[in-house]
């Protein structure tokens, strides 16, 4: 029965701590890494639009790039009447290569 009591004494903190560590590190393969994979990849889009590309915003305007500036971009969403309205990059959340003139028949 001592040996029993032996086992389960000690510092309670050099028990709680691996269990912290553990925790932290499946945070961190679970939630942190991926998030920061995905405002890579978010980030890197915005660096690459370029003109023609056809973008969605946040708010769900859909367009195709006319001018790019450092810190926003100037996108047509209506042909027929020639509607320009500029974005900030920020907005931007899909960004796609442009249509061929076969794709629109």
């Amino acid at each position: 029965m001592d040996f029993l009591m032996a086992t389960q004494g000690g510092n309670p903190m050099m028990q709680f701590l691996p269990l912290m560590v553990i925790m932290f590190a499946v945070m961190y393969f679970l939630i942190i890494r991926p998030q920061k994979q995905k405002e890579k990849k978010r980030q890197e889009m915005i660096t690459n639009v370029r003109k023609q590309d056809r973008i969605i915003t946040a708010g769900g305007v859909h367009g195709v790039v006319v001018s790019v500036k450092d810190s926003e971009v100037v996108v047509r969403v209506d042909d027929a009447k020639d509607v320009k309205i500029k974005i900030d990059k920020s907005a931007l959340t899909s960004v796609s290569a442009p249509r061929d003139a076969k794709d629109d028949e």
